[in-house]
């Protein structure tokens, strides 16, 4: 991934359920969830914005949500082996839901 300078970045603001803010530079976002990039491509007013709400994303999961994003990108097209992303397993459904529902 072609790094982009960082005084030309562009961020995007998610907010959980709780009202928690995650700052997650918008080029991650955009490559790792098809569902924040359909929001944020479209005529949406997250596009206008740069800010993504998830009333039904509780902050624990969406904050580990913005960790597998970081991780994804970080790890595509990688040659080494790619480590296991650690889940608690008590998170696990949740997590997965949130992870269907943006798909990432």
């Amino acid at each position: 991934m072609a790094s982009t300078p960082p005084e030309e970045r562009v961020y995007v603001k998610l907010i959980s359920a709780e009202g928690h803010e995650f700052f997650v530079d918008k080029e991650i976002a955009m490559k790792s969830s098809t569902t924040i990039r359909t929001m944020l491509e479209g005529h949406f007013r997250e596009a206008q914005d740069n800010i993504v709400r998830f009333p039904d994303i509780s902050s624990y999961i969406l904050e580990k949500v913005v960790k597998y994003l970081h991780y994804k990108v970080q790890h595509t097209d990688s040659k080494l082996r790619v480590p296991d992303f650690p889940i608690e397993p008590e998170i696990a459904l949740e997590l997965l839901i949130a992870a269907k529902y943006l798909e990432c």
